[in-house]
């Protein structure tokens, strides 16, 4: 099992950093207290036990945080993951790999002791998707990753009469599972929203469709009847839950009409189209989203595919 095997964090940038067991990390920030939190998309470095051997084999004295790293590893070959990983660890901090090596301007105490040094290398940047506790011996693994689709239908927002909300909103939420591939404004027009999932889920292949707006009373309210032309299966659970969870909160929550659905290995969720309400009933799917995703699938987050 790969894990942490150090939590490293320093006063000052520059400086070796010492292990601290435990560490608080903060989304789009980096590990509490450390120098080099919230430095752009090197929130977090990490470095493996095996590339510190290396250097131990060269003679030198060194250990985690000599190299300046955040945290350090046991059992994952870092430098092969591609930019856009997902890892998982700790208190279910989600981190994404942003950058893997790091060019040397300035030559560390380390590279004059032997003539080299493995983390421009061998280390790894990442940010912080999702916070939470980290302490030594968690496990640390690639997280699966999906591919998202967020429609918006609003004949304001199709015009630029308005600005859409809820749909970047939805984006920022789903980060830590993966990212949203393909984000659209369209009119309230039923063959529109129909068109579009279908070539969302035929073509693009992604993996979870979601929809904001349009589930109201109205008359130019039909993205439920759009979703109905497109989907294969209903899958009535999640429209229930939603509504049940929102009507906690209002009365209103009665008069959504929204639906769910499969459309092959797509799944196609609609949500109100406030921001607020949008985001309620996120919260409320999002804890089900890896089961349902690993599901219908059949491979958890091998399923995340390509054109």
């Amino acid at each position: 099992m790969a894990k942490i095997t150090a939590v490293c964090t320093s006063e000052s940038r520059g400086e070796r950093k010492k292990n601290v067991e435990t560490g608080f990390l903060v989304k789009n920030l980096g590990i509490e207290g450390d120098a080099h939190a919230g430095f752009a998309h090197r929130q977090v470095s990490l470095l493996a036990e095996e590339s510190i051997k290396k250097m131990l084999d060269k003679g030198l004295e060194v250990g985690p945080g000599d190299f300046a790293e955040n945290l350090t590893t046991q059992g994952i070959e870092l430098m092969t993951l591609p930019i856009g990983t997902r890892l998982k660890t700790g208190n279910e901090v989600i981190l994404r790999v942003t950058q893997i090596g790091k060019e040397c301007h300035s030559h560390c105490a380390i590279y004059e002791q032997a003539g080299d040094c493995v983390m421009p290398r061998e280390g790894i940047f990442t940010e912080v998707l999702k916070g939470g506790i980290i302490s030594v011996q968690d496990a640390i693994e690639v997280y699966p990753s999906y591919r998202f689709a967020v429609i918006t239908a609003s004949d304001k927002g199709a015009q630029k009469l308005r600005e859409d909300k809820s749909g970047p909103l939805l984006k920022e939420m789903l980060l830590p599972w993966g990212d949203v591939t393909e984000y659209h404004v369209v009119p309230d027009e039923l063959e529109v929203l129909s068109e579009l999932m279908i070539r969302l889920a035929d073509q693009k292949q992604v993996d979870l469709i979601l929809t904001t707006g349009g589930t109201g009373l109205s008359p130019r309210d039909v993205t439920p009847e759009a979703t109905r032309q497109v989907i294969e299966r209903e899958a009535p659970g999640i429209a229930e839950a939603l509504r049940l969870a929102s009507l906690k909160i209002t009365e209103k929550a009665m008069l959504s009409r929204g639906i769910a659905g499969i459309r092959g290995r797509t799944l196609i969720i609609n949500l109100p189209g406030s921001p607020k309400a949008a985001q309620e009933n996120m919260a409320v799917f999002l804890p089900a989203l890896d089961h349902a995703l690993e599901i219908l699938c059949g491979r958890g987050g091998e399923c995340a595919r390509t054109e």
